[in-house]
């Protein structure tokens, strides 16, 4: 014990109130504070309190096809005691016990060989102590798939040279996050983006502001699911340019555009689409209404046409606009990008008996939220002394059965945001034993007396005096104290207290006070000893009244680190309490990426650390970028993971002959921070071609030809310059093979002639690559046929009808197989002008006989069969006639 006596055989020790008996001596006493995470923690234990969730589950979409065939959903909230959980599924408590494919791991949920058709649907966590319930927010458990494209052939688009066109995707059936792009006249040739071509990733279709001739060819949709990383292929769209006229020059036309009202999540990133059609191409540009610039996160891409917003913050939230312009004009598109959040929330509250609670939330989003309220889980609606108006919640003259956990829920069309607070109600008799009356008081003659009577009571108690057995009456000589003379000093019941915040969040410095009932307190707020203004501050407020002045700082920034004091003044006396506050971020960008020791397939890299921002730098991620990239793309490294304390990694797995560029990515508990500055290009060394050619095929052509094709390898995979095909054949049943080179990266075809092989011979067929570093692997061997013969007969009748002032339909007679020596597989119509050079018009399959003309005048007709070869020799021709369309 301190300042006592220590007494052993007889002998007596007194030591002072600061040292502390040890054996037959005093020891000076030192208090070591405690770790303010130690603290917290014996707090946590010792305080009994209501749940309080620490993870939320939240909204996942799994793939069918995952190898790991499990789903973990997340839950985990600290109270005292211990919470205990349950989950409700699609509005329905899961009988967990009941189910083998489900299973708690502490309070998370995880799904076993989970089913799109039993286990999709709306999960959500509950959490229960001796204190009260509550509940999570919902999530969506929804499963990735992809079908594939109607097989059916699509119609030909017919534009004027620098007329717009739009070119739909018509995706299949499909969930999960999406990405589109086009393959113009066949892979790998994709169409990229820029300020005249646009492919939007909400609509999948292809923008064209104005046509060009090299816009001439066949269109491919490709849609692939980032889930299930599925790929399916759309049939052809091609695209026709009639010679007739020219596009004359128009304003533009902003034909993708965001929603007039964009709602987003916090934390996620907002993609916001602008694209306009027109001729001269329009430009475009965005700006915020309100003028305010945009801060460095946000990117601008594809000549403009997208604007990213990474890590949506609510200072992101506002008016946007794109504009679009040329010569002749401009268009303007806007929209709000909205996120709900709470402006104002609740905070637990400790209630005597018998008093009234008012809480109040509030949120802000659009469109305007309705709430509601629960208690322990359950709804909760207005009668007799509970009133439920909207955000807010009004219980009066209290008792111990209202005490519990409540909920406050806004819920608009965009989603459904939680707010929780513990009610506790305290009923208490007098109790002297913490603060008891004097025995004896010692005044001067003349003067005052104070005796203080200031039991613990709940609710407040009434008070009497006496003398002896004499109760006393207010009067000249006796007062009581609370009316007369004395004052209760004011004390601050419920400080500030230091805390970490996280960039981002709003939250509240309580300050409450305990006082005289006659005094009425003013309270003010200082940060880092100045005098907070709050007509001049959009981030700070002071909210309460009467004994409370608790300041709010809304939407903490970095900057708002610091010390923080709530200074109380009444008119006999102040108080002053402080706290510190640590605003905790996402890293700042790493900096001076470096790179060295490329070989082939690897580069060396290191970088310097950023600014951590109050929370360690747990991980980085190295990302690339490629002249064939689409943007940037992480990349696979030794180690994997690259941890916070390590600020050097070897990018692996590259391409030989490559030119890259690298950044580094920092990741902290709080979030995803700011990518570094690119480093300089560096090109990996030169290998041998590992990837051989695609789809070998071939077939058609005329007489004694031997057709092959085959997909160029992508420019990505060449692995060197000097890059060519060996195309390597031989009939089928011999040994020797037939090889010639073609020294061009960008050859997918060859044809061999020899006139003395018959029509439909079969050909083993291979074809290789090769660098100046060496030779790569032979593609997979296929069969192709040699050329058929060309049908010898024409069709029998060919007649035709008007049917408008510019349409006329032609019909003919089918030609029998029997009759002709090359198999029939179509047929080839022309179109003669009187005035102009015939011209093939029209192809048809075998089983088609007729076919219509638009915009034509009199015309000579001529039908003819065609053979399979890909150059379609019509021989013989049809007998051309005349026919003229209805004037």
């Amino acid at each position: 014990k301190r300042g006592t006596e220590s007494c052993s055989s007889g002998t007596c020790l007194r030591c002072r109130s600061n040292e502390l008996s040890v054996g037959n001596s005093c020891s000076r006493l030192w208090i070591m504070s405690f770790s303010k995470v130690f603290l917290f923690f014996l707090l946590e234990r010792i305080i009994r309190h209501g749940p309080v969730f620490t993870q939320e589950p939240s909204d996942s979409v799994f793939p069918l096809s995952a190898e790991d065939n499990k789903i973990f959903i997340n839950c985990k909230a600290k109270g005292s005691p211990a919470p205990h959980y349950k989950w409700k599924f699609n509005g329905k408590d899961l009988d967990i016990g009941m189910d083998f494919n489900y299973s708690l791991v502490e309070g998370n949920l995880l799904i076993n060989d989970p089913q799109a058709t039993k286990h999709g649907g709306v999960y959500q966590c509950i959490a229960t102590n001796a204190f009260g319930t509550i509940l999570s927010r919902e999530a969506k458990v929804e499963f990735a798939y992809l079908q594939n494209f109607s097989s059916k052939g699509r119609s030909p688009v017919l534009v004027r040279e620098g007329q717009a066109v739009v070119l739909l995707c018509g995706p299949p059936p499909h969930f999960g996050e999406i990405r589109y792009s086009w393959i113009f006249n066949g892979r790998p040739s994709i169409v990229v983006g820029d300020n005249r071509r646009f492919v939007s990733q909400r609509t999948g279709n292809l923008y064209i502001a104005k046509v060009e001739t090299s816009d001439v060819g066949n269109y491919t949709c490709v849609v692939r699911n980032v889930m299930t990383n599925t790929t399916v292929y759309s049939s052809p769209t091609p695209v026709v340019l009639r010679r007739d006229a020219v596009m004359g020059e128009y304003e533009p036309k902003i034909e993708v555009q965001f929603e007039k009202m964009f709602h987003v999540a916090k934390g996620s990133s907002v993609r916001l689409e602008c694209f306009a059609l027109g001729n001269p191409v329009p430009s475009i540009s965005w700006k915020r209404a309100d003028g305010s610039p945009f801060p460095g996160k946000m990117k601008i891409n594809h000549s403009n046409g997208v604007l990213e917003i990474p890590y949506f913050r609510p200072e992101d939230s506002g008016l946007y606009e794109c504009m679009a312009e040329n010569s002749k004009g401009r268009s303007i598109a806007k929209g709000h990008v909205e996120h709900l959040q709470w402006s104002q929330t609740l905070y637990d509250a400790n209630m005597a008996i018998e008093s009234d609670l008012h809480w109040e939330c509030k949120a802000n989003g659009k469109p305007q939220p309705v709430y509601r309220w629960l208690k322990n889980g359950q709804p909760l609606v207005s009668q007799d002394r509970i009133r439920v108006d909207g955000g807010g919640l009004t219980i009066s003259n209290i008792n111990l059965m209202d005490s519990g956990m409540y909920q406050c829920l806004a819920e608009n069309d965009n989603g459904v945001i939680y707010a929780s607070a513990e009610l506790k109600v305290v009923a208490s008799p007098p109790d002297f034993s913490k603060k008891p009356v004097k025995k004896t008081t010692l005044i001067q003659r003349g003067g005052e007396a104070i005796i203080e009577c200031r039991p613990h009571a709940s609710p407040r108690a009434s008070y009497s005096w006496r003398r002896g057995n004499e109760f006393l009456k207010d009067s000249k000589r006796y007062g009581s104290a609370d009316r007369a003379l004395m004052k209760e000093p004011t004390k601050i019941t419920v400080p500030p207290l230091s805390m970490d915040a996280t960039v981002g969040e709003s939250i509240v410095l309580p300050c409450e006070v305990s006082k005289d009932s006659t005094l009425h307190p003013i309270f003010k707020w200082f940060f880092n000893g100045k005098l907070i203004d709050f007509t001049r501050h959009d981030h700070f407020g002071m909210i309460g009244g009467g004994s409370s002045g608790d300041l709010m700082i809304r939407n903490v920034q970095l900057k708002h680190s610091g010390k923080y004091v709530c200074m109380v003044h009444t008119a006999v006396d102040s108080v002053s309490a402080a706290a510190d506050l640590i605003v905790r971020g996402p890293p700042g960008a790493p900096v001076g990426v470096l790179v060295g020791d490329v070989t082939d397939r690897t580069a060396q890299l290191s970088w310097g650390p950023g600014p951590d921002n109050h929370s360690p730098v747990t991980l980085y991620i190295v990302q690339a970028r490629t002249p064939f990239s689409i943007g940037w793309q992480a990349v696979k490294t030794v180690p994997d993971s690259v941890p916070g304390q390590m600020i050097h990694a070897t990018a692996v797995n590259l391409n030989p002959w490559v030119d890259y560029e690298f950044r580094v990515v920092a990741i902290n508990n709080v979030g995803v921070g700011e990518p570094s500055m690119p480093s300089k290009p560096v090109r990996t060394k030169a290998a041998d071609p590992e990837v051989a050619p695609a789809n070998v095929s071939g077939g058609g052509g005329s007489r004694g030809e031997l057709v092959i094709v085959w997909e160029p390898v992508p420019e990505e995979l060449q692995n060197g310059e000097k890059f060519g095909y060996v195309v390597a054949f031989r009939p089928l049943g011999t040994t020797t093979w037939k090889q010639s080179v073609l020294a061009s990266a960008d050859a997918s075809r060859y044809i061999y002639k020899n006139d003395t092989f018959p029509p439909l011979t079969q050909f083993e067929v291979k074809v290789g690559v090769y660098n100046e570093i060496g030779e790569g692997p032979f593609s997979p061997v296929v069969i192709v046929y040699s050329a058929d013969e060309e049908p010898s007969v024409a069709p029998p009748r060919v007649w035709a009808r008007t049917l408008s002032a510019s349409e006329i339909e032609v019909f003919w007679k089918p030609v029998h197989q029997s009759g002709s020596k090359g198999q029939i597989t179509g047929y080839e119509v022309h179109k003669h002008h009187k005035w102009r050079e015939g011209k093939k018009e029209a192809l048809t399959s075998h089983c088609i006989t007729s076919i219509r003309f638009l915009n034509v005048c009199t015309v000579l007709m001529a039908g003819c069969a065609i053979s399979c070869s890909p150059t379609r020799v019509c021989d013989p021709p049809a007998t051309f006639f005349t026919i003229s369309s209805a004037e």
